[in-house]
């Protein structure tokens, strides 16, 4: 009985026992693992070059590539070899061509790309070091480090370094074999070009960052340029001085510095890459200014376009803008100002962002910025509150056109003409011919009129202050006399003529007009309220109204007085006073007429 209760134990002990054996084996199966992935182990490295000489150091990543470069300086190639990884070539072929790929990639390193040593790891295990702890890989152990990233034939192509380890022996920092036999083709790319195969062998030595060559070569480079850029330049006046007059010349006549520029710094990258190969340090220099050049120049001409285009509808709109222009013409200038900032705003953009990835801010501070983007983001939003918001509210302005180029507002009590619509101001031409700057977020935040958001008609009222005497009807048929001969006042069947108020001795009447447009509109309300007081003074000066004032002076205790009366009429310069002498207890008496 206890024999036969005794198996489950046993069966038991043993699924456990092999449950924690299968356990071990796999946590040393990971910690190997996890020694693997500190670098790649090989049979042999180079074992075609023999032994590597003791002033090959491979210990780290800066190390290795610090000697590489040294050494080829040195012009010690079979040295310098050992720092490739000639896995993919035998024995043989490692002899025969390790020092001749050496010297190739040296020049790849000196001309294609501007490599920085220090940027590189120090560490022999190349571990991520982050002091701010920013970093999410920081600590993070690799086997392998990207030393270039290099562009040819439409294709691009990594140069990296990788750790390897011969059995017990020491772990090395070499180029890896796949980019090794990236080298001919690199080097077909940028190598030396033909012309310097001519340099004299003393001009090849190295001064500084640049070789003796090429402190000669670049101011003549940079010259010959120059002369070049002005032969443009001077092309483009003649064909602008040759052509007929009108939009055409002048458009010709402002790109000739812009067109210079492109031309010549299209010729320049040409020749950069097949005609003069300079070193990296001057080649990246050259392509990100070339490049800033060229898309200035583009956005440049672009913009001269745009500029054209709306100095030509300027003209077409009889040489000034104004509300009396068609809302076609007004919003299709609108538009065209909304085209110059974007283009503006996409140059500035492309270019920035293209010198950023040719200097390679991205790569080297990338993850810093990635960590720190909320601090940036606030510094930002403080610094460039006020430029943001006003470039953003030129654009809302553009899309949802509250004001159009040439429309009539009444900005502040002044009457303005809005000239242009800016990234960061708006620029109002006042009725007196003044310029009105206007930050665009404190026009869009402060209420105005827009006299010519639906049209140009616009309602003016002529008041005028009478003695009740007056004659409403005979003033009514002279307001019409006059309005119907004014050009600017339209609809006639709307001319309106009404007492509109009445006070003890004067009324009110206003007399109502359509206009053509706000400005014209002003104008003709002037003539009309002239000519209504000119018939008014010369045939009926009775209506204009008259004060009467009562000056009364009584001498109580002696039981006698003195009467003053003074009739003034506003109309008249003559004034009469009567002085009588009443009895005590006696009423004053006065007279108006």
């Amino acid at each position: 009985m206890k024999a036969n209760t005794a198996w489950p134990v046993w069966l038991v002990l043993f699924v456990a026992f092999t449950f924690s054996s299968l356990c071990t084996a796999q946590t040393q199966e990971e910690e190997g693992g996890g020694e693997n992935r500190q670098w790649f182990s090989v049979d042999s490295i180079n074992a075609g070059l023999g032994e590597a000489p003791e002033e090959v150091s491979r210990l780290t990543p800066r190390e290795a590539i610090r000697s590489f470069v040294k050494l080829t300086e040195q012009e010690e190639y079979e040295a310098a070899a050992h720092v490739l990884n000639l896995a993919e070539f035998s024995e043989q072929e490692q002899r025969e061509q390790g020092a001749e790929l050496a010297r190739q990639m040296a020049e790849v390193l000196k001309r294609g790309k501007w490599l920085s040593v220090s940027d590189l790891p120090g560490r022999e295990d190349a571990m991520i070091v982050d002091a701010s702890g920013q970093n999410p890989r920081a600590g993070e152990v690799r086997r392998s480090v990207e030393l270039a990233t290099l562009r040819t034939r439409g294709d691009t192509y990594a140069i990296r370094l990788g750790r390897y380890r011969v059995g017990e022996e020491e772990p090395a920092w070499l180029i890896m074999p796949i980019s090794v036999t990236y080298i001919p083709m690199l080097y077909e790319r940028f190598g030396p070009s033909m012309l310097e195969n001519y340099i004299p062998e003393r001009f090849q030595s190295s001064f500084g960052l640049l070789r003796i060559w090429e402190w000669i070569a670049i101011p003549v480079f940079l010259l010959l340029n120059v002369f070049f850029g002005w032969v443009v330049y001077r092309f483009i006046g003649l064909l602008a001085t040759l052509a007929p007059s009108g939009g055409v010349s002048i458009f010709a006549g402002q790109i000739g510095v812009p067109t210079a520029l492109v031309v010549v710094s299209l010729v320049t990258q040409a020749l950069l890459g097949y005609v003069v190969s300079f070193s990296a340090v001057a080649t990246t220099t050259f392509r990100v200014v070339l490049i800033s050049i060229l898309a200035w120049g583009i956005g440049t001409i672009a913009l001269r376009l745009v500029d054209t285009l709306m100095l030509g509808m300027t003209r077409r709109l009889v040489g000034g803008i104004d509300d009396t222009d068609s809302k076609d013409d007004r919003k299709l200038l609108t538009t065209l100002y909304a085209l110059r900032r974007i283009i503006i705003l996409v140059t500035v953009t492309g270019v920035s962002v293209y010198i950023l990835g040719q200097i390679q801010l991205f790569e080297t501070l990338g993850m810093s910025l990635l960590a720190s983007a909320s601090v940036l983001a606030v510094l930002v939003g403080v610094a460039g509150q006020a430029v943001l918001g006003n470039i953003l509210s030129s654009f809302q302005l553009s899309l949802a056109k509250p004001i159009r180029i040439g429309d009539l507002v009444i900005f502040e009590e002044e009457w303005c003409y809005v000239e242009g619509i800016f990234y960061t101001f708006i620029r109002l031409r006042v009725w007196d011919d003044r310029r009105l700057i206007v930050p665009v977020t404190y026009f869009v935040t402060r209420p105005f009129d827009n006299l010519s958001v639906k049209g140009t008609k616009m309602y003016r009222s002529v008041t005028l202050t009478l003695h009740l005497s007056a004659d409403i009807e005979l003033i009514r048929e002279k307001f019409l006399e006059v309005a119907k001969e004014e050009d600017d006042i339209i609809e006639h069947h709307k001319l309106l003529c009404y007492v509109t108020s009445q006070t003890g001795a004067t009324q009110t009447v206003t007399c109502y007009l359509m206009t053509s447009d706000p400005m014209s509109g002003w104008t003709a309300e002037m003539h009309v309220r002239e000519k209504l007081m000119a018939f008014i003074r010369d045939h009926h000066p009775d209506w204009w109204p008259r004060d009467v004032v009562v000056i009364s002076h009584r001498d109580i205790a002696r039981g006698e007085g003195q009467t003053q009366r003074s009739i003034n009429a506003p109309n008249d310069a003559s004034s009469e006073e009567v002085s009588d002498t009443e009895a005590p207890g006696d009423r004053d008496q006065s007279e108006s007429t």
